[in-house]
């Protein structure tokens, strides 16, 4: 019988109206191909009768499927899924260059019957609480990008482990099955020590590490630890107010903003970048490889990084995945 195929969690419990917990037993039979489209499900009075739950209850989880366009009724057919569709939660902080990169190479990579809802969190706990809506949402899977907040693994903890990607920063979210990180730390110093023969024709080093950004602050850690393995004079800048381009001064910078602001100072002040001012930046965009001949970087490959995030959505085999750092040299350096 198709009641069978409804999987619904104990409609007595207090956490949510039972109208919802059936909406989402619905949503969580069709994300698991227990329903499919064209298989029909019980009438109202049918459904009142065998979950021994209200007429007027089942009507409203209808109507509320009706119109979100999972469910139909035809006067022959009684009632049937319309589309099997699977709905995604994609999560993320802030939307910016490198990640918009990241969200066309994820969105081509999907299968057509992926619905994909788009979040930004902006590192607001209350705004990150509110989107994931683990208990009124349901959706057939979770892409999140976490921060370091003890409310998030607390929020986390309550979504199936199975359903769950945490993507981009580990952020002290250990606990969980599935992830694709970049490492800010031992990857990082990796990248400066490729670059070191080309550091060698600055007098300093300065790591701008701006008041708002919210990048690891493992990167500052490695990049200290390389100067002073290496014995390079080094500077942290950490309150972009007081940022002052120097002449044959290298400067590291993780946020677009301070790239705006040394490429201004060093063309105000007559120093040509890549010769006079050094400049590497955080996160590879197609722009950076054309401003002022190129901008050097360090950077993952974030097509890759939204290709490989993609195959979370139609796999069920478990993901845990580094991607790799890499150093691009340009004539900014």
């Amino acid at each position: 019988m198709v009641q069978n195929k409804i999987i619904l969690k104990n409609l007595d419990d207090n956490d949510n109206p039972k109208y919802i917990k059936i909406v989402n037993g619905i949503k969580e039979s069709i994300n698991i191909n227990k329903l499919k489209e064209g298989d029909r499900i019980p009438s109202i009075n049918t459904f009142s009768k065998e979950y021994k739950v209200s007429r007027d209850t089942v009507y409203k989880a209808y109507v509320l499927l009706k119109k979100e366009g999972y469910i139909d009724s035809t006067p022959n057919k009684g009632y049937y899924i319309t589309q099997s569709r699977k709905r995604v939660l994609l999560l993320i902080s802030t939307f910016k260059a490198y990640k918009e990169v990241f969200y066309h190479s994820f969105m081509s990579c999907l299968p057509n019957n992926v619905i994909v809802d788009l979040q930004f969190h902006h590192y607001n706990i209350k705004n990150f609480k509110s989107m994931l809506n683990v208990d009124n949402g349901k959706y057939y899977k979770y892409i999140v990008m976490g921060f370091d907040h003890e409310e998030v693994k607390i929020a986390l903890s309550k979504i199936n482990k199975n359903k769950l990607l945490l993507i981009d920063w580990n952020a002290n979210l250990n606990l969980f099955d599935n992830y694709v990180f970049q490492d800010f730390g031992k990857s990082f110093y990796k990248c400066l020590n490729e670059a070191k023969q080309v550091f060698k024709k600055y007098s300093k080093l300065v790591f701008v590490y701006p008041e708002y950004t919210y990048h690891p602050y493992e990167s500052v850690e490695f990049f200290e630890k390389f100067c002073k393995k290496n014995k390079f004079p080094y500077a942290i800048c950490g309150n972009s107010k007081e940022l002052k381009v120097e002449k044959t001064v290298a400067y590291i910078c993780v946020n677009d903003r301070i790239l705006y602001q040394l490429l201004k100072q060093s063309r105000v002040l007559g120093l040509e970048v890549g010769k006079e001012v050094g400049i590497l930046s955080y996160n590879d965009t197609p722009l950076k490889q054309f401003t002022y001949k190129g901008i050097s970087v360090v950077s993952i490959d974030f097509k890759d990084f939204g290709a490989k995030v993609a195959k979370f959505i139609s796999s069920d085999v478990p993901l845990q995945l580094y991607l790799t750092t890499k150093l691009i040299l340009r004539d900014s350096l």
